[in-house]
Formats: structure tokens, sequence, C-alpha cells
């Protein structure tokens, strides 16, 4: 891994493999003025979140009008394609970007300031009796944000914004209990633009007040040194071990994921160094890709920032942040814990070596070098759990990587280089930006016609009839028709989850599912706190679940390996993070601050689990002493359920069939071979 002893341009690496970071290509001087623009922007919402008094619905705007505006100068009609343009039309097109592209900017900034501008009193009498050009610009900006994140995100997200705009007025034509009285475009309009339900509602609110200024803490973080820091660290815990540079990519991956809110970005960076290292000791391209991968999209479920959920989190629940970081502690480290077990058992099976001395970087240069860029992190992480806002941790958290970066005896920023973060800092929130947009249109369906409860009916209802046809099979008859209800259910969900958060950006995934999801928890009698885990969970699966896992491709297009192989096997190292939200459901005492927290249950239940979890990577990995044939992997796969399963009786099941095995396996392994 001699690239790590180099300074690495870690903005160049996301943008060559991240497709939300795909900017076009812009000329000579409008490149200048956009870059004052983007600067502006991270400058503002550095002032608005830390020192200024902006009305709510003013800063939403402000935030909007920023983000809507941006991508239609910074991405282009088709995704992909941002190289400069020259030749035909070019009466038409200025700098690179289209005549058209100027005009839908101007009416996005306009759209989205022509309401918050409005005197607060005129602004009360428009809801529920909006004008004539009030439903005019909140028509243009609808189209304007699908059409935004269609370019920025791809079309997942738009398509499922357009089913839902369709269910809402057409609702008597829904089938069965999704079925509704409808509303007309004048209704739709009036309730997801002038109310606070819709684009301006909560989503965008906390892109606007804390996640835009914890990306930015996560650019100038990174630009200080934090990300190297990082990757030298790891490597100095874990290179030397068989298969070192897999278990680099676990430890460097969970370390960036604490500033950064995304998977994708979390792989290109760290994935540009672990993953032609991993190839580099003998691990397949497809295995390495997997990896980095899986690690990667740890990082949204590790504190302090979750992906940026963990804000809408509080929004949501209204508990203090250091709470939400305290009950996804130990879930996040079951996960690394998952992908440790494999990594270490195929390194066994291979014969893979380690680091040499050689390749390892020197623990005192990089102390030397870069541990001032902890100061940043630490201040952060001391602010939130003190008891401080989000914004206030992360304004302070800003101000100490600025500092520092200026002070640092190495790799030191200047002018030039604080003026490129902020630029990209507020480049980096476009596409994430433009989503909760979008996202906004969707929780504002749900609340207009109530379908977060319908589907929680259907799926309750579904899950009962489930249960009714597998409950007179043995040996599924002893299980309660209530607890076959819970659990498929939980499938049902699942899936759901899955479903929904392909290809869409995780804080965007998550508030979906909090509003579509959710609600079938809560009448299942799931705790708030535990319902929004479970949906949150199986939402950031799917960036590394076929047919979309987006880490998992980005990873191969480093790795040079099969993405749709690359993408099931990077499933099959994070199966821990598929499993424990069933865990954390029926012992919730493992997310530590829930209600129904109790010690005991918390010591069975975490046994369980590592050993549950230890032994599925057995069975995936199919070696343990030596390797296993398909029988055995078999059985010891069988047998973990048993201990990840909840209370005592299953656990001492599991041990009557996982004893035997682990003796005819360590009996097997001292018979010398013939």
């Amino acid at each position: 891994m001699e690239n790590s002893k180099e300074n690495i341009n870690f903005e160049d690496i996301e943008k060559k493999y991240d497709p939300q970071l795909s900017f076009r290509k812009l000329g000579p001087q409008l490149e200048i003025s956009i870059a004052a623009i983007l600067v502006s922007m991270s400058v503002y919402h550095f002032w608005a979140s830390g020192f200024g008094l902006v009305r709510e619905v003013l800063h939403r705007g402000i935030h909007i009008s920023y983000v809507v505006g941006l991508v239609f100068i910074l991405f282009r009609w088709k995704r992909g394609n941002n190289n400069f343009e020259k030749g035909t039309f070019n009466f038409l097109n200025f700098q690179n970007i289209n005549l058209l592209d100027y005009i839908f900017a101007f009416l996005a900034v306009s759209t989205a300031l022509y309401l918050p501008l409005l005197p607060p009193e005129i602004l009360a009498q428009r809801v529920g009796n909006p004008d004539t050009i009030d439903v005019f610009m909140g028509s243009i900006l609808i189209i304007l944000t699908l059409e935004a994140a269609r370019r920025s995100v791809g079309p997942t997200l738009p398509l499922i914004s357009i089913i839902f705009i369709l269910f809402a007025i057409f609702g008597p034509l829904a089938p069965g209990a999704l079925k509704h009285g409808g509303t007309s475009w004048l209704g739709f309009v009036n309730h997801i633009y002038i109310t606070n339900q819709g684009v301006y509602g909560i989503a965008v609110g906390v892109m606007a007040q804390y996640v835009f200024l914890f990306i930015l803490f996560g650019v100038l973080a990174t630009r200080v040194g934090l990300g190297k820091l990082f990757i030298d660290l790891s490597m100095l815990i874990a290179g030397k071990f068989s298969g070192g540079p897999a278990k680099v990519a676990i430890f460097s991956s969970a370390f960036m994921g604490t500033i950064s809110g995304s998977s994708i970005a979390n792989t290109v960076t760290t994935g540009s160094l672990t993953i032609p290292a991993m190839k580099k000791v003998g691990y397949p391209s497809h295995f390495a890709g997997a990896v980095e991968a899986a690690s990667s999209t740890g990082g949204q479920i590790t504190p302090p920032i979750l992906g940026a959920a963990a804000f809408i989190m509080v929004e949501y629940l209204e508990i203090p942040l250091r709470d939400i970081l305290a009950a996804a502690l130990i879930p996040a480290l079951l996960h690394y814990f998952g992908i440790f077990i494999m990594v270490h058992l195929e390194a066994k099976k291979l014969g893979l070596r380690g680091l040499r001395q050689d390749e390892m970087p020197n623990l005192l240069t990089v102390m030397k070098d870069n541990w001032l860029s902890l100061l940043p992190l630490i201040i952060l992480v001391y602010f939130i759990l003190s008891g401080r806002t989000p914004d206030f941790a992360a304004i302070y958290g800003i101000i100490s990587c600025i500092t520092i970066g200026f002070i640092k005896p190495t790799n030191r920023l200047n002018v030039k280089d604080l003026w490129n973060c902020l630029a990209s800092g507020a480049k980096n929130t476009l596409a994430v930006g433009a989503a909760a947009i979008c996202v906004g249109i969707i929780v504002g369906v749900v609340t207009l016609t109530g379908v977060g409860f319908r589907l929680g009916f259907v799926v309750i209802q579904t899950a009962g009839d489930i249960s009714n046809f597998f409950s007179n099979i043995w040996p599924i008859s002893f299980f309660s028709f209530e607890d076959l209800r819970l659990f498929f259910s939980l499938v049902l969900i699942a899936i759901s989850c899955i479903i929904m958060g392909a290809g869409i950006p995780t804080t965007a995934t998550y508030i979906i599912l909090v509003a579509v999801a959710a609600p079938a928890l809560a009448q299942l009698g799931i705790e708030p706190l535990v319902a929004h885990f479970f949906v949150f969970y199986y939402g950031v699966l799917a960036d590394i679940t076929p047919p979309v896992a987006l880490a998992a491709y980005a990873a191969s297009g480093i790795a040079k390996s099969n993405p749709f192989k690359t993408g099931n096997t990077a499933f099959r190292l994070g199966i821990a993070k598929a499993l424990v939200p069933f865990v954390f459901v029926y012992s919730p005492s493992i997310l530590l601050i829930t209600g129904e927290f109790q010690t005991n249950e918390l010591i069975l239940t975490l046994t369980g689990t590592l050993i549950g979890i230890a032994l599925i990577g057995i069975a995936f990995s199919g070696y343990w002493f030596r390797p296993l044939k398909k029988y055995e992997q078999f059985v010891i796969g069988s047998g973990s359920l048993f201990f990840v399963a909840p209370g005592t009786g299953s656990m001492i099941i599991g041990l009557l069939i996982i004893v035997p095995m682990f003796f005819l396996q360590f009996s097997k392994r001292l018979t010398p071979r013939p």
C-alpha cells in the first residue's frame, strides 16, 4: 500500500466513481462564477446555522434555491455525459450549458424563493386558499424538483414520487385498503408547496440546518489529513495479520464512516488504496471490491453521523443526538464483526499473507504528520456527547478544521485550498439535497392521504394470511399466531425497505421509509426507536443488495471485477446487517436506551448474536479449521440461527447442534492427512 505514504486527492477519486459527483465541465469564465456561488452557499449555511436568525421557511427556501438552481447548472440532461461540447447549436449554448438549463435554474431560484419572501401574514392567508400564481409557482417547483433529482441521483426517486403523486390525485381508483377520496391538483399543490408538509418540510429543514454542515465538515476534515490518518492507523492496527489489506479496509471504512455521509464516497476513497492491496496479496478481484463495499456501507450506521440519518431521527423521535448514537453503537460493531470473521476465514482458506514491513507506514511519522487532524473529530464528538445541538457541534468542528489546517506543519491549508473546500463541500450536498426536496413530495403525499397507515394495515393483513397458511405445518405450529404475524410482517417490511432504498441516498431512503414503513411497525406495538432503526438498516442494506448495489458497483469499478458478482459477495459479507435488525426487534436492550432495557437481556443477546454471526461467517466462508463440505456448511448455518434467535431455549438447541460439529472439525484438523 505504497500510495498511502503519499498525499491522496480523494476528491478526484470520488468524482471518477461516484455518479452523484459527476459534474459537467464548465467553461473557464463560468467555472469561476459558479465556484463563487458554491462558496457563498457554504458561507451562508455556516452563518445561518451558527450565528444568523433566519425565518425557518426562508432558510429552507434559500437552501432549495441553491440546490435546485445549481443542479441544473452542474448536471447535464443525460447523466454521465459531462464532457465539454463544441459545435452545433452554439447560439443556445454558453460555457457548455444549454440555454434551457439557464432558464430552469432561474425558474428554480424564483419559485423556491417566491413563497418564503412573502410577508408572514400574507403567507398564512394563502394556506388552504392559494392564488393562481401560487399554484403556478408551486407546479413549476414540483416539476423542476423531479427533474433535478433525476439528473443528480437517477430515475428511481422521481419515479417513486410520480407514483405517489398519481396516488394522491387518483385515490378513488386505488385498490382495496389503499383507496381514498383523492385530491385536486390545486389541493395537492397547496399541501406540497404552501404548507410545511411538502418541499419545505422536515427533510429540507434537516438538510439545511444539520446535514449540509456535516458534509462540509467531512470535506474539510479529509483535506486536513483525517482520512489519510484513518487509513494509516488501520494499516498499523491490522495490516500485518493474515489477509491484512482486507482487515485494513474494514477498520479504515469504519473510521471514515465517522465523517462520511455516503457509502459510495466511503467506498471509493478508502477503496482506491485497499482494493489494489487486497488483490496484490491474493484476494480475488470481486471479493476485494465486496469487502470494501460491505465495510463502507457500515459507515452509514456508524456514529456520529449515521449517513446523516441521525439528525432526522433527532427530529422525528425528539430525543438527544447522543442517545441516538448510543443506540447505534452495538449494532454497528456487530456489522463489522461479521465482515471481519468472513475476511479472516477467507484469508486462512486461501493462505494469504499480511503486509510486509516495507509496505507499512511508520507510526511515529504518521502521528507526527497528522495527529492534529484528530482534534476536529474529538471536538465534534465532545460537543455532541455534552448535549449540544448537532449544528452547534458541526460549527465548532468546522472552525477547528480550518484553524488546524492553517497551523499544521505538513499538508498545510491555504486560502485557495479553503476556497476549494468550501466549493467542494457545497457541490457534495447537491445530489442528497435534491433527493431530500424530492422526498418532501413523497412525505407530503403520505400526510395528505394517510397512506402510511393504510400500507401498514395491508402489510399486517398479508402477514396474517401467511401466518395462517404456515401455522399448521410442523415445526412452525409450535409458534403462536402473533409471533408468526410479527415475523412475517418484519420480513415483508424488510423486503420493501430494500426495494425502496435501491439507488437512493441514505438520508432520503430513511425519510421515505419512516413515512411509509414505520407505521406498520408501530401498529405491531414496536417501540418507535426500534422501528426507526429497523427501517433505516434495511434501507442502507440496499447499497450492497443487487440488482441496484451502488456501493458494490463503485467498488467493482476500482477492482475491475464483475459488478453483479461483487454485489452478491458484498451482500454475503454484510449479512450481519440483515440479521441485526431482527435481533433488536426481539431484544430491544441491544440498543441500550430503549424503555425495555435490561442488563441480563443485553448480555445474553449480545453473546448469542456474536456466536451466531461468527457461525454464519463460517458457513458462508466454507472454512473452519479446514475446508468444509456442503452439508457441514448447511448444519453450521442452521445452528447459527438458533443463537441469533431470542431466548435461552433456542441457544441451548444451537449448542446441541454446534458443539459436536466443533469437536468433529477440530479432530479432523488434528488428524494427519494421508
